[in-house]
């Protein structure tokens, strides 16, 4: 084996290990958003230094790689995909860290948390877990089923907000509350964002095509034009 398939290989198994990290410290700021647990939600806000670190150490270790001359295609895609996807890990993260900023600042807002913010978290939670698998596994047909669930979430954000709106005029919920609860939502939504654009990289990583995605929903992937 080359020392670039050494390199890449080793490259792949760093971005699959980020990738799980990122997966548990998202998984715990839900969770701490869930119980109000303000220590889980510091734990959080601590790992996510471990997620920077390494977000740095593996772009240092692609850029070497695009100059040691592999002309096979699927080898430079992939390089551009490590570092295309280690990008939107640490996004993942930043957003798990808004969420967990959320818990520490405010106690006693876990009771209040309408029934379909769970089912949206969940469901997100879900998308990213599936991502990670489809890229660690070049699994296309588990990318496509990730971006065909971005819809839903975006209907459940919808309706999360609607709600609270409907609630803060009627006098049921507190507008202070409302406003945590939608910087959170907003944030799982930008997660589930997040985990389409991974997905989007796995499908071009295997298959050399583009999605595009339109108002009418994630296009069928197409060749780009040379």
């Amino acid at each position: 084996m080359s020392e670039f398939k050494k390199k890449l290989g080793q490259l792949r198994n760093d971005i699959v290990t980020q990738g799980d990290r990122v997966l548990d410290l998202t998984l715990k700021a839900v969770e701490c958003y869930f119980d109000d647990d303000q220590e889980k939600a510091s734990t959080v806000i601590s790992v996510d230094e471990v997620i920077d670190k390494v977000d740095v150490e593996i772009e240092r270790a692609s850029i070497p790689l695009l100059t040691m001359g592999s002309d096979d295609a699927h080898d430079i895609r992939s390089i551009l995909t490590i570092v295309k996807v280690n990008n939107e890990f640490e996004k993942i993260a930043d957003c798990a860290v808004n969420v967990s900023e959320v818990v520490l600042e405010n106690k006693g807002d876990a009771k209040l948390v309408p029934n379909t913010f769970r089912v949206m978290a969940n469901s997100v939670i879900g998308m990213l877990r599936d991502s990670i698998r489809s890229l660690e596994d070049s699994n296309v047909e588990l990318a496509r089923q990730v971006l065909l669930f971005d819809d839903t979430v975006d209907a459940f954000k919808s309706e999360i907000l609607m709600n609270s709106q409907a609630r803060v005029a009627d006098g049921s919920l507190e507008v202070a509350f409302a406003f945590r609860l939608m910087t959170v939502t907003k944030s799982l939504e930008r997660i589930a964002d997040h985990c389409t654009n991974i997905c989007e990289q796995v499908i071009y990583l295997e298959t050399g095509k583009i999605v595009r995605h339109s108002s009418q929903g994630w296009s069928e992937p197409i060749t780009p034009e040379s």
